[in-house]
């Protein structure tokens, strides 16, 4: 059982979640709709959501900080 770890795996190793993760959101900046998995989904969300909401990406101190990501 999985208890109170953090985090998705996804079935894949670090470098290779990270960069599925990167293009994933990226490609829903992008794009504005992709279609994926709901893990995978689910995993991206909160990336997603500090992107667009600029008070968690601080964008308001620093204005390219989310086109920085992509």
């Amino acid at each position: 059982m999985r208890h109170k770890v953090a985090g998705w795996k996804l079935g894949r190793n670090t470098s290779h979640r990270r960069s599925l993760l990167r293009n994933l959101v990226t490609s829903l900046i992008l794009e504005e709709r992709i279609e994926t998995t709901v893990p995978k989904a689910k995993a991206m969300r909160p990336q997603v959501e500090k992107m667009i909401n600029p008070r968690q990406a601080l964008a308001i101190f620093r204005p390219g900080a989310g086109l920085a990501h992509i």
